[in-house]
Order: C-alpha cells, then structure tokens, then sequence
C-alpha cells in the first residue's frame, strides 16, 4: 500500500508487478488486509487515493491466490503476519517484500526470505 500511496522505492515494486518482473501471490486474507489499510489510507490521504480502486482490482485479477492455511503455530512476533508466512508456505514462494519488522525478523524461516522493498530493488530490479 505504501508504494501506491506515497510511490518511492515500494512503487518501484507495485511498477515492477504490473510489467510482469515480479509475480503477486496473496490470499484472501492478505487482499482483504490491503483492501482495509487502502482505506485507512485513503481517508488519510484522500488526494492520493484516486490510485487505489484501480490496483486493487488489478490485484484481484492478476495475483495468483492461493488457498493458505492458517499456520500450526505462531511464528512472527505480530500474529497477525503469519498470514503472510502461510501464503508463502502455501505457494512455495521463497520471498516477501515487507518493511515490516515482525516479518523481517522471521526472515529465513522455512527458507523464505523477507526482504524490503530496498532490497529487492537493488537485489533484483537494479537494471530497470
């Protein structure tokens, strides 16, 4: 949501995505947490938000959603972030672009890394 709103290094991500350099795997769950944090966004920064309803519904044609299981057990500090570990486990997605501490602290976990989005810009998107 931070590259839609604010642009930066996580647009460059969101960019990146929709050119087809990068693939979005998400779950119910996750899309219905972007969908709540667009509109707390939004209404924080409505001058921004006309972005919003166009990639979210990109996102919901495009991503690949995967079915995934809560996890048998807690692994990032904030519970709430594991629903993200399960949609990697679930889809054998060996990567999440996260700024979020919880997250990157649980990097390599089930040998899914966590990178943010400056990192994965100069990981792998240097050349674009």
């Amino acid at each position: 949501m931070s590259g839609i709103f604010f642009g930066g290094v996580p647009g460059r991500i969101v960019t990146a995505w929709t050119v087809g350099q990068l693939q979005m795997v998400l779950s119910a769950e996750i899309f219905d947490e972007y969908r709540r944090v667009g509109a707390d966004l939004a209404a924080r920064y409505p001058e921004r938000a006309i972005a919003l309803a166009p990639l979210l519904a990109l996102v919901a044609v495009h991503a690949t959603v995967v079915l995934a299981p809560p996890l048998s057990e807690s692994v990032s500090a904030d519970a709430a972030d594991n629903m993200f570990l399960a949609a990697a486990v679930a889809s054998a997605t060996p990567l999440i672009v996260s700024g979020d501490v919880h997250l990157l602290d649980v990097s390599g976990w089930r040998g899914i890394a966590d990178l943010t989005p400056r990192n994965v810009v100069d990981r792998y998107l240097r050349a674009t």
